[in-house]
């Protein structure tokens, strides 16, 4: 019952502990995590996201306004403004005119069209006139009509194969502010396309373009929300309803949606020089994978941690259960093993010797006189005398053999694999040496001598009655006269 009840106290220590630190961890940790987390999403939200919106607007301004920039300065280009009202004479002048604006500023295409004519004027030449009822020609139309001074919109491109572009098409004015026709520089869409895909590799974000009217104008290669393409309407897709629910029409600001469970920070921002907005959109997961991932490491270092711990309070422990055990079954004045530790060595003993079966001898020792020598020379001086008895005694017997403090002045050994007339020379030689032997203490030497009963084991022996015949040895030795070797041996059933 004792060791049970020790070891549920044990592993009631070990699992408190476990708790507490465990608990004491996780709550440090997750604080932190919850901690860096607020402070991040608060960086993100209110600093990195516009920071990055601009600095896209900044790369929109050379990359993409810079088109716009290119066209307005055409449509106040006094040349070509000279060139159509003095009735458009030379067309070679126009071409290469437009074919300097294509070199000198790198533009994949630049056109004009005259509204007096209807002349298409491109950098490799005439290409057609227009028709109000062709449809390719309906832009032109559209242009000459509407308020704004310029529009940008992707449509075939004539000069080159049809390839589809981005045109930026401006409105031209004479001196009297009168409409004389169509200017402007294009970007192929794979073009502009690969700018949206540079923005997005660079800043880690998803980059798209949307009107004021919430559709997609602008994306990268794989689309905008949920590869959705261009002409597509926010509100037509479902992973945006969280962010169409705060953002009826677009509106300069930032913002937080969930899309598919997964939380979204948005920056939009308005640009007008395309009267579009731009929408720099960072995923949640993103954001926070890496103070994710250094929770999981402080969780493992916790975990490392409290193993590291355990197993130090699991050896305390056990020198702790050792150093109790030893004082348990250790005579602490002569370091040999007291009665209950003997009892433990006893009982393997004789289990072996049982079991092979091999010979086994008892000796029971009992110094002589040994009340007369602590009452003469006092108790620090009989302290002394066991201690060197006991050393006396180790020294005349192997290390197989058990040896222990019995009680007071006696001392009881087994000598394993001995049979009696083995056992009986050994206690000979133990008590010769003792008689022999001087014990100094504070300059007094003093001589002592020794009694002991000796008996083997019997097949149907049990320690007690083992012991027992030792005892009666033992005592017939002292009544005979002491410092002798008495005999008490039934007929051995071992050879």
């Amino acid at each position: 019952m004792p060791l049970r009840s020790a070891f549920y106290s044990q592993r009631s220590l070990v699992l408190t502990l476990v708790a507490l630190l465990g608990a004491g961890f996780l709550a440090t940790s997750l604080l932190s995590y919850y901690a860096s987390r607020a402070s991040i999403r608060d960086n993100i939200v209110n600093t990195e996201l516009p920071l990055t919106s601009d600095t896209v607007y900044s790369e929109i301004q050379k990359d993409l306004v810079r088109p716009i920039l290119i066209s307005s300065m055409m449509s106040r280009d006094t040349f070509m403004r000279d060139w159509v009202v003095n009735g458009e004479k030379d067309s070679d002048q126009m071409t290469r005119y437009l074919d300097e604006v294509m070199t000198h500023y790198g533009a994949y295409t630049a056109f004009f069209i005259s509204n007096s004519t209807h002349t298409y004027y491109h950098a490799k030449g005439v290409l057609k006139q227009v028709k109000i009822d062709e449809p390719r020609d309906a832009w032109y139309f559209r242009v000459r009509d509407m308020k704004d001074p310029y529009e940008i919109n992707v449509d075939p491109d004539l000069a080159n194969k049809d390839n589809m572009t981005f045109f930026i098409n401006y409105k031209v004015y004479d001196y009297n502010d009168r409409f004389i026709g169509a200017a402007g520089v294009g970007l192929t869409v794979d073009a502009v396309i690969k700018l949206i895909d540079k923005y997005q590799q660079r800043y880690q974000r998803s980059v798209y373009f949307v009107d004021t009217f919430g559709r997609l104008v602008l994306t990268g290669a794989e689309g905008g929300p949920e590869g959705a393409p261009v002409g597509k309407s926010l509100n037509d897709l479902d992973s945006m309803k969280s962010l169409v629910s705060q953002l009826p029409k677009p509106h300069s600001g930032s913002y937080e949606y969930s899309a598919h469970g997964q939380g979204h920070f948005l920056n939009v921002r308005f640009i007008p020089e395309l009267n579009w907005y731009l929408f720099v959109d960072k995923r949640e997961d993103g954001a926070l994978s890496e103070i994710r991932q250094s929770l999981y490491l402080n969780l493992l270092i916790c975990l490392l941690v409290t193993l590291i711990v355990l197993a130090l309070v699991n050896r305390l422990i056990r020198r702790y259960q050792e150093k109790i055990h030893a004082q348990a079954t250790l005579d602490s004045l002569t370091e040999l093993p007291n009665r209950r530790g003997f009892d433990l060595l006893a009982v393997q003993a004789l289990h072996e010797a049982h079991r092979e079966p091999k010979p086994l001898t008892a000796l029971l020792l009992d110094l002589d006189h040994f009340k007369v020598l602590n009452d003469t020379y006092g108790h620090m001086a009989g302290d002394q005398v066991l201690i060197g008895f006991a050393r006396d005694l180790q020294s005349c017997l192997r290390h197989s053999d058990i040896v222990c403090r019995w009680g007071g002045e006696e001392f009881i050994v087994l000598l394993k694999d001995t049979d009696g007339e083995t056992g009986q020379k050994i206690a000979e030689k133990i008590r010769q040496h003792v008689e022999q032997h001087e014990y100094a203490y504070n300059g007094h030497t003093l001589n002592l001598t020794v009694s002991i009963g000796a008996t083997t084991l019997q097949r149907d022996d049990t320690l007690h009655s083992l012991l027992s015949r030792a005892d009666h040895a033992m005592y017939r030795a002292k009544q005979t006269g002491r410092n002798r070797t008495c005999v008490e041996m039934p007929h051995s059933t071992y050879a």
